[in-house]
């Protein structure tokens, strides 16, 4: 997921530089002005304080770090992982289980449930439980893309008043010289707010939304999964359940066959 981001962080970058500079390389200073930057970035900023306590504000950069370094979820390896625990305590018991928690990597939510269903917990108490888990991590995923898309939403509103900010300035002292100059410079925190909304900080919470749908749909496979091995489903019928949550495409040609 991380390459992705950089290389369309990279493209949206080249294009507008690259239109800038077909204007001509000298043009290129006009394009930079510190007062608009810091209205734009420094309002967005301000804008989500009054609206997040400040430790969410503090911590944003961390959804941010996110988007560029989370790992795709492989659910066939979860749906593998899982009939093979469901085929061992199909063959040695349910108990048996506690002897292959080492094997499972990556996955506390199949730990849990494992652990739980071992301990002899009814499997209404187990659902609830692991459940619940699902909903805390949603709300909490769901949370930081909100941080990240308000900070997308506020930061064009803020290029807009920096705008009319640059527009009040030149017509309280209007020179027909510098009438061009000074509407070029106003002009400017508009397009940083467009451009930081658009290339970085909404894609950001898209891709944010993205990950917490895989994750989701991880979580859910190894619910249902602990609740089957419980039950004391056929391993083949557990493979199958499983499966049903993937697309047709990413399926093994052999369920297709079957």
């Amino acid at each position: 997921m991380g390459v992705a981001n950089i290389i369309g962080l990279c493209l949206g970058w080249g294009l507008i530089l690259t239109s800038i500079a077909l204007g001509g390389f000298d043009k290129l200073r006009i394009f930079w002005d510190l007062p608009s930057v810091c209205i734009v970035f420094g309002g967005a900023v301000a804008s989500c304080l009054v609206a997040y306590p400040l430790k969410s504000i503090l911590g944003a950069h961390k959804y941010v770090l996110i988007s560029f370094t989370a790992k795709e979820r492989d659910p066939i390896k979860i749906i593998e992982q899982i009939v093979a625990l469901s085929e061992s305590a199909r063959r040695e018991g349910l108990l048996s289980l506690e002897n292959h928690m080492d094997e499972i990597e990556n996955n506390d939510l199949l730990k849990t449930g494992i652990r739980m269903a071992v301990d002899g917990m009814s499997p209404e108490v187990v659902e609830s439980i692991m459940n619940t888990e699902i909903d805390a991590v949603n709300a909490r995923h769901l949370y930081g893309k909100g941080v990240i898309a308000n900070v997308g939403k506020y930061a064009p509103a803020f290029g807009m008043i920096g705008t009319l900010i640059g527009l009040v300035l030149m017509l309280a002292d209007l020179d027909p010289d510098k009438v061009g100059a000074g509407m070029a410079v106003a002009l400017l925190t508009t397009l940083y707010g467009a451009v930081c909304s658009n290339l970085m900080f909404l894609p950001w919470a898209d891709k944010l939304g993205l990950i917490n749908d895989d994750e989701m749909m991880s979580m859910e496979i190894t619910l249902k999964g602990v609740i089957a091995i419980q039950a004391g489903e056929n391993p083949r019928v557990v493979k199958q359940k499983l499966l049903m949550y993937l697309p047709p495409a990413q399926r093994p040609a052999e369920n297709e066959e079957a």
